[in-house]
């Protein structure tokens, strides 16, 4: 009988983010995916991410008692259940309606931080009352200081714990599989808008709920610019190349809570953004959207960490399995940020979707935990060994 992945309804019966990944891909129209899942250019980027992790291997150790083992872990004074937080992602109201207060509230059920992006389909201020948890604010460093300047003082006030400043996003990438769905900017092909039309469960939720709006933005930009289909070609037009490491000392100087740089990919930028007053970085090329040809966040992360041993470095891009996340964590990582595996379960099956997307990740880290023989994660340095360079 041939191998297939479950294709029903009943998300316990769903064993992997792959799997998940399927239900997403059948659920979403063409455009919708393309945005969620496509890299840049030829995606070589995107295939280096996922094959990067195979650049290691574990050496599990035996006859240890792992039955008090814990996957917990204390970032920025503070104790986490778990090394994941949810990545910032933004247009999620495509995926599924009301997608980024369904992703806070699958993250604050499973006790993960949760980041929203500044392109968020949804206000801060909601999320900040409907989904109480952690809660993380992403950042773009736009052309209008005044946008900027607006969220950081908003995410304050509602309370948001820490500041995700992302940095390699200035220029508008070339996504040519996303590009494809369109005619002309935030115009659908007529083939994919019949595609839109043809799924009809995704239909139903996007005429029940409208257009999603990029809520954050709403008192910089009018109307009819706040579409995220149609509008999308104004916001990211705020995306300028002329954004330095001055725009980060003008944030740091509004920002007293923990403030994070996103996009670093050299040591030397994480030893600017430690110089420039930031509490910790994030290893991330986009997950594959930016830069294609970039390393994989996972190739520079021991370098970082030996270059900063006492700074928090978190990493992103094409983690997938309990094991991707041990491996970041024993090359030295503080904490593993998420996005579109959890993205894959809100496509899926919105909240429900997206929390089976956690609970299977944060039981792939648990198990294999003790498989290796480790009770904490700080152990799993011992446990992880280069693979051979491959022919």
């Amino acid at each position: 009988m041939k191998r297939q992945y479950y294709r029903g309804s009943d998300l316990t019966r769903v064993q992997s983010i792959d799997e998940l990944r399927e239900l997403a891909r059948r659920r979403l129209p063409a455009f919708a995916w393309e945005y969620i899942e496509s890299g840049v250019e030829d995606e070589h980027t995107l295939a280096r991410n996922r094959e990067a992790f195979q650049d290691y291997r574990f050496a599990p150790a035996t006859l240890v008692d792992t039955s008090a083992r814990s996957i917990g872990i204390r970032l920025f004074g503070r104790d986490l259940a778990s090394p994941l937080v949810v990545a910032p992602t933004g247009f999620n109201g495509l995926a599924y309606p009301r997608g980024d207060l369904a992703l806070a509230r699958a993250a604050a059920n499973a006790g993960v931080p949760f980041t929203l992006s500044s392109f968020a389909n949804t206000a801060l201020e909601t999320i900040a009352s409907e989904a109480p948890g952690h809660l993380w604010m992403q950042l773009y460093l736009l052309d209008n200081p005044a946008i900027g300047d607006d969220i950081v003082r908003r995410a304050d006030a509602a309370g948001y714990a820490a500041l995700v400043v992302t940095t390699d996003a200035q220029i508008a990438s070339g996504r040519e599989w996303q590009r494809r769905c369109y005619r002309a900017p935030g115009q659908l092909t007529l083939r994919h808008a019949l595609d839109a039309a043809c799924h009809g469960p995704w239909m139903a939720g996007f005429l029940r709920h409208g257009t999603p709006r990029f809520e954050n933005l709403r008192d910089f930009f009018p109307p009819e610019q706040l579409s995220a289909i149609r509008g999308a070609p104004a916001i990211t037009g705020q995306l300028k190349p002329k954004v330095t490491w001055q725009d980060l000392e003008r944030v740091r100087h509004r920002w007293s809570k923990p403030l994070l740089i996103k996009g670093i990919m050299s040591v030397a930028d994480a030893q600017r953004a430690h110089e420039r007053g930031a509490d910790g970085i994030i290893l991330s090329n986009h997950g594959g959207r930016q830069m294609d040809d970039a390393m994989a966040p996972l190739e520079i992360l021991e370098q970082v960490k030996q270059a900063l041993p006492d700074m928090p470095v978190l990493i992103d891009s094409g983690f997938r399995r309990g094991n991707d996340v041990l491996k970041a964590m024993a090359l030295g990582a503080a904490a593993v940020m998420v996005g579109r595996a959890p993205l894959y379960g809100l496509a899926a099956a919105g909240q429900a979707g997206a929390e089976q997307a956690l609970r299977i990740l944060l039981a792939e880290i648990d198990r294999s935990l003790g498989l290796l023989g480790c009770n904490t994660l700080a152990e799993t340095g011992a446990c992880l060994v280069r693979a051979h360079a491959r022919s």
